[in-house]
């Protein structure tokens, strides 16, 4: 049998397959297809099955990541969507945090909302912050309303009222109106999206899950039947952005929390390939096409956010701690109106492509300057399923860049590549050093097609010592996806004072919590022997406004006493210092519950019995100038085995660079571990 993950990128579409007999991995690439995204799934699934003599039927597992909702708000591509709200809180949209995106330049604005103010439509009722009925939902107006939003071509309805986290019986009463008069529209209520104080971020959340509903639900129709065509019945998972997986009908209900689930995969897959190999703290690093996603593990733990901005537009939900620039293989190099040069945020992405790959691509990218220097091979990648125009390349490269200059295309190629990796640079800085971690007591996990290629002039720049390869990092996203476990979140919002009478009503909101997940995990499947809840409590001190999470222990009771002094912990951790006489304040109650699922255990790689013979050599630029460089497959290379730089490594889905003065080794579980000379 075989458990298959694979993940939908910007460029490429990753595939990883494990054999659950003998606990092999195999990898596949295809180009992603950007106006379908199943289409390439489709594709590689047929190509893939034919390459390793897989039948459908032996599909045990499929899991996938998935970047539609996210492509979707960046793109504005989203349906026609309508708002209804508490009358005097339309606005709230349009009104937001009252903060400038750019303090300094007035040119920048805020994004408009994505439900103009004509399809934002106000409703009399009236919850208060108690949670008790101060006036009753005025059904006549939301009838009114909703055929309001039906004239105007509505296809998803949002349905965000005051207070509804705490008494959500308008909000689902409101729900039945509009789907009554509206049963083609797709409908989001706040107290299921989002259940938590702190109206803007949760009305924004909502709109965004109506926004991307309808065409998300389209797009999984499409993907079913193509898996249905195959002949695959298992019924498939996703990936979302907190790092575990949930079913298909989950994702149709919340498609808002998708939108980190690729980089959450890679993030979930990184932490145990690092955790098996002896390194629990990492900072990952994934270049892709269009983009390069850095996090921090420490302790073997990733880390985890509430909230972040998806196309400027906040969304509040559990996720994986992913910051995200604009700077990966496809990424464009330019001059700006001062001359100076520039690599990014805009990317080539699969179409049209870098120009040496022959689709179409017109504009330089950080692949063609790797290809005109020979740290990527200029002739196939992929294993030689791609060809490669070194010509066309470094033609544009020397039109583009290098002439108006006044460079050498080597420069020029040279300066571009140095530009991307001083933008990396700073991002891994913002999730550790700028958080106040020690990089030098972190090892650099690169992963994604271009993560390898970048990650020793990286690794040099930030001051970390160790960088640790997986195998095929090409493919660590899908890797991940067969690594992470089913999960979903809850939560319970309601600000209280943590005492000892309030105490016991604080417990059985996770009592309550537990009670929905142990019903998600018997609509999953999950045998009993299998589930785990993990409770968490955002919480802060009285007249504060923001919180800190404090962990609360996965089984057994919590005392009081208990929670204030991992409070106390959480808060000088996060801001530096503690309040001992300062009321504390709970806010939000957290639960995950979780499903274990089979993990792949790779094998163990054998020792080497000497150095094997280089497969070719070829002159690649460096820092110093053209070095002759061997260039090794990596599947030749055994545990044990050490290679001075500078070297070239390649593989189906990655090359890794050694440079000059550093030095690999392989690891018993097929790692490449580079040596950073300091």
């Amino acid at each position: 049998m075989y458990r298959i993950g694979f993940d939908v990128g910007g460029t490429f579409t990753d595939f990883t397959v494990h054999d659950v007999r003998d606990g092999s991995l195999r990898y596949f690439k295809t180009p992603s297809t950007p106006a379908d995204p199943s289409e390439a799934i489709e594709a590689g699934l047929r190509a893939l099955f034919g390459e390793f003599g897989i039948a459908a039927e032996e599909v045990s597992f499929v899991g996938h990541g998935t970047t539609v909702a996210t492509n979707m708000v960046i793109e504005r591509r989203g349906v026609r969507t309508g708002l209804i709200t508490t009358k005097g809180f339309r606005d709230v949209l349009e009104i937001g945090r009252q903060t400038r995106p750019s303090l300094y330049d007035y040119s920048v604005a805020n994004p408009s909302p994505l439900v103009p103010r004509a399809l934002r439509i106000e409703v009399a009722e009236r919850i208060d912050a108690a949670g008790d009925e101060l006036l009753p939902l005025d059904e006549e107006a939301v009838s009114s309303a909703a055929r309001r939003l039906g004239e105007a071509g509505v296809k998803a309805v949002g349905i965000c009222f005051l207070h509804a986290y705490l008494r959500d019986a308008h909000e689902r009463r409101a729900a039945e109106i509009v789907r009554g008069i509206l049963p083609e529209a797709y409908v989001s209520t706040s107290s299921e999206v989002l259940p938590e104080f702190r109206e803007y971020e949760r009305f924004s959340t909502t709109v965004i899950n109506a926004y991307v509903g309808p065409r998300m639900e389209r797009y999984l129709e499409r993907f079913l039947a193509r898996l249905n065509d195959l002949g695959a019945t298992v019924p498939p998972y996703t990936i979302h952005s907190n790092g575990g997986l949930m079913s298909v009908e989950t994702v149709r209900a919340f498609p808002v929390r998708t939108c980190l689930s690729g980089p959450a995969a890679g993030v979930v897959g990184a932490a145990e390939v690092a955790r098996a190999a002896g390194f629990p703290d990492v900072v990952t690093y994934d270049v892709g096409g269009t983009s390069t996603d850095v996090s921090l593990i420490a302790n073997g733990r990733p880390a985890f956010a509430t909230s972040r901005l998806v196309a400027d537009y906040p969304v509040r939900t559990p996720m994986v701690d992913v910051h995200v620039i604009g700077a990966g293989g496809g990424s464009i190099a330019w001059i700006d109106d001062a001359g100076a040069l520039k690599v990014g945020p805009h990317s080539a992405g699969a179409d049209p492509g870098p120009v040496a790959y022959g689709q179409g691509g017109k504009e330089p990218t950080l692949t063609d300057a790797n290809i005109v220097l020979h740290r990527l091979d200029p002739v196939s990648l992929l294993g030689g399923r791609m060809t490669v125009q070194e010509a066309a390349a470094h033609q544009a490269i020397e039109e583009k860049i290098a002439s108006p200059l006044g460079l050498t295309v080597e420069q020029a190629a040279l300066g571009i590549i140095r530009i991307a990796v001083s933008n990396m640079s700073r991002a891994i800085r913002a999730v550790s050093t700028e958080k106040g971690h020690d990089l030098a007591n972190f090892a650099l996990f690169p992963f994604g097609g271009a993560g390898p290629l970048h990650a020793s002039a990286v690794a040099r720049e930030c001051g970390i010592r160790r960088v640790l390869v997986p195998q095929e990092p090409g493919t660590m996203c899908a890797r991940g996806i067969l690594m992470s476990d089913i999960s979903l979140d809850f939560v319970r919002s309601e600000v209280v004072q943590a005492t000892e009478e309030s105490w016991p009503g604080i417990m059985e909101r996770f009592a309550s919590m537990e009670a929905q997940g142990r019903d998600w995990l018997d609509a999953s499947q999950v045998p009993t022997e299998h589930r785990t809840f993990a409770r968490v409590i955002d919480a802060r001190y009285k007249g504060q406004n923001h919180e800190v999470q404090v962990t609360l222990p996965d089984a057994g009771g919590f005392t009081l006493a208990e929670f204030r002094a991992a409070f106390t912990v959480a808060h000088r951790q996060e801001y530096g210092y503690d309040v001992p006489d300062r009321v504390i304040e709970v806010v939000n109650c957290r639960l995950k519950a979780v499903g274990a699922v089979e993990r792949p255990a790779t094998p163990p790689q054998g020792a080497a019995a000497a150095m094997p013979a280089p497969r070719a050599s070829r002159s690649v630029h460096f820092d110093e100038g053209w070095r002759n460089t061997p260039i090794f497959d990596r599947v030749a290379l055994g545990a044990g085995l050490r290679i001075p730089g500078p070297a070239i490594i390649d593989e189906m889905s990655s090359t890794t660079v050694v440079e000059p003065g550093q030095s690999v080794t392989m690891d018993a579980a097929g790692n490449l571990i580079l040596e950073i000379a300091a």
